[in-house]
């Protein structure tokens, strides 16, 4: 077993990546840029933590999550894009929302722990 499969961060980000696929693949009206970008920034925040996990300072592994955690802002703003857009309903972004703030919550505990 790799590093990166015993955080719980990773196994909350992948979930949420499948949670957020699912939800966008029934919308028809998004644009294809925006999907592009949603997969993109859902995909690196996943790929960020186990490159992480890889890097043998602490330095390179602060930096790998914190390029994560920047994902996550990234998609937040997306949420947000999307719910102006009416393209998901405030309730749905609420949902995503919450599951973001605990996956950069968590990305941030890992950065502070490497100090």
């Amino acid at each position: 077993m790799f590093n990166f499969e015993n955080l719980d961060v990773y196994h909350k980000a992948r979930d949420f990546r499948t949670k957020l696929f699912a939800l966008v693949s029934s919308k028809k009206s998004l644009d294809r840029w925006i999907l592009d970008q949603l997969k993109r920034s859902a995909i690196s925040v996943i790929l960020n933590i186990a490159e992480g996990t890889g890097k043998t300072s602490k330095a390179d592994k602060r930096n790998f999550f914190t390029i994560a955690r920047a994902s996550v802002y990234e998609l937040v703003a997306i949420s947000d894009i999307l719910c102006d857009d009416r393209i998901i309903s405030p309730e749905e972004k609420t949902g995503l929302y919450a599951d973001l703030e605990t996956i950069s919550k968590m990305l941030l505990g890992l950065i502070n722990s490497l100090k």
